[in-house]
């Protein structure tokens, strides 16, 4: 984030946690209102958003007062479980699908269930995508109300590029076959032969795992044992890398690391054809100046379509001594409005189905103009393991042994033969 915005950025934040009640040590309550204290790791673009979306709900329910509690990222999980453990927990807490799985396993979430029977005429969970509905349910027990859904299925495409190449623009019915004829001809050198402008470029990997058929695990919901053996798995991966070992049509890691610039500025400048990632990325291509749009992850050869996926919601901990206040609160942060301003900013895809297919996304005219498809992508989500290891084992042990792969010193079937031994071992210690 540029310095200048990250202080104008800050400014806004402060203002705004005047306004609503923003502390990171909480306050004494007035008489007769409850203080409701919300830990998240947004950014202050993010806390304008949804303090301004919740500030006539603040105003209609008075006797409630939310204090937001900005929480980093980057060891978010460990701070929260500290607090818990000392007593000076929040209420609520934001969670993303991953982390979600190391809160769930600790059993420090409240069991939103009860909340929701005894509140069946404001509050239904099947006005969210069921698929991030189940995904915040473990063992029966639903535990997060979901804000947003996001599938790694965005190919961010630069039209100018494809104007030049005398290229079609690609389209849903795409395949792998496509994506890589596209990127060898969206692909140039100079005259020493070092490449100027890249095909394409990603770092979710797993959608060519999920895509081939494949997987990483046999069971998401309760793995017992890794797929990484799986020869869907193995071809899936290899395809990946190939496309900068053998096609060379995107950067390999080590190669990327090199550039000095993130891949959003590379696609921007027009060093990257096409770049697949999240919805997420909408604000920051929206400041550049250039014609763009986005389109499905492709299928591969036999018609099967898949991506990994992420997504936030908001959870109430046990610990919370206002947990009727919290469950009131929750509904807020996830009501209609807030998402609704969350969409049209280009921050995420909703988890409403009714405010995804709205006019605040799927019917809204700026760019990306084709992000309705999203609406479909996430019956084709994918997500990771639920395992309380599992963030660990993929970080500890999967990723740097694929880098190997990915940078071309091994084959994929060699690493996986490494690997599948080692992960299955840690899959089956106690949960």
């Amino acid at each position: 984030m540029a310095k200048k915005f990250w202080i104008k950025s800050f400014s806004v934040f402060l203002i705004t946690c005047a306004l609503i009640g923003c502390s990171s040590e909480g306050s004494k309550s007035n008489k007769g209102v409850t203080e409701v204290k919300v830990s998240f790791w947004g950014t202050p673009e993010e806390v304008h958003i949804i303090t301004e979306a919740l500030q006539e709900w603040q105003n209609e329910h008075p006797e409630i007062k939310i204090i937001f509690e900005h929480t980093p990222y980057t060891g978010y999980i460990s701070k929260i479980l500290t607090r818990i453990a000392g007593g000076a927990a929040p209420d609520i807490i934001a969670t993303e699908v991953d982390y979600f799985v190391t809160f769930a396993s600790k059993e420090v979430l409240e069991d939103l269930n009860p909340y929701v029977a005894a509140d069946e005429k404001n509050f239904k969970k099947e006005d969210f995508f069921p698929q991030i509905i189940d995904r915040f349910t473990h063992n029966g027990k639903f535990f997060a109300v979901p804000r947003d859904i996001a599938p790694f299925a965005c190919v961010f495409y630069n039209k100018r590029l494809f104007d030049e190449a005398n290229l079609p623009y690609p389209t849903e019915d795409w395949t792998w076959s496509d994506l890589l004829r596209l990127a060898r001809e969206l692909t140039k050198k100079d005259n020493a032969g070092r490449v100027t402008q890249y095909g394409f470029y990603t770092w979710a990997w797993q959608n060519f795992i999920y895509g081939n058929g494949g997987g990483l695990v046999d069971n998401v919901k309760d793995p017992k044992k890794t797929r990484l053996d799986d020869p869907l798995t193995i071809a899936g991966l290899q395809f990946y890398a190939d496309l900068s070992n053998l096609y060379g049509v995107m950067p390999t890691p080590v190669a990327f690391s090199n550039f000095g610039m993130g891949a959003d500025r590379m696609f921007a400048n027009g060093r990257i054809a096409m770049f697949l990632s999240g919805i997420w990325e909408t604000p920051q291509f929206r400041n550049y100046s250039f014609d763009w749009d986005v389109v499905m992850f492709p299928k591969n050869k036999k018609g099967t379509r898949a991506f990994g996926t992420g997504g936030t919601g908001y959870a109430i901990l046990k610990s919370s001594k206002h947990k009727k206040a919290a469950w009131e609160v929750i509904k807020a942060l996830t009501g209609p409005e807030g998402q609704r301003q969350f969409a049209k900013r280009g921050l995420a895809q909703p988890a409403r189905i009714s405010v995804a297919e709205s006019d605040a996304f799927a019917g809204d005219v700026a760019v990306p103009v084709n992000k309705k498809m999203l609406n479909e992508a996430v019956q084709y989500s994918v997500f990771s393991p639920f395992h309380p290891s599992w963030r660990e084992i993929e970080e500890k042990i999967i990723n740097p042994k694929l880098d190997l792969v990915f940078n071309g010193k091994k084959k994929a079937i060699e690493i996986v033969k490494e690997l599948t031994p080692e992960v299955n071992a840690l899959l089956q210690q106690t949960k």
